[in-house]
């Protein structure tokens, strides 16, 4: 049997919401891969609720070679298959 004092009284931990980290990743260093097998990477200067994604001194690669660079870029949010936070690696 249980003691009183055996039970957890803890809160359980606050579940992280994909948006939550993708706004404090702002000014970050991100890669993001779309459907279509390209990646950018860049300084990722803002995000919106649809998950469209600003870029600023982006590069395009594919297949890990680069194939351009850019001043900014705007990646809508449905073409993106996933963003990877690049200081948490």
């Amino acid at each position: 049997m249980r003691k009183k004092s055996d039970v957890n009284t803890q809160p359980p931990p606050q579940a992280k919401r994909p948006l939550g980290v993708l706004q404090k990743a702002v000014s970050k260093q991100v890669s993001v891969r779309l459907k279509n097998e390209l990646e950018y990477r860049g300084k990722m200067s803002n995000v919106d609720p649809y998950m469209n994604v600003i870029l600023v001194d982006a590069e395009e690669t594919e297949n890990g070679s680069t194939i351009a660079t850019y001043g900014k870029v705007v990646i809508r949010g449905n073409n993106v298959l996933y963003i990877k936070i690049e200081d948490r690696i």
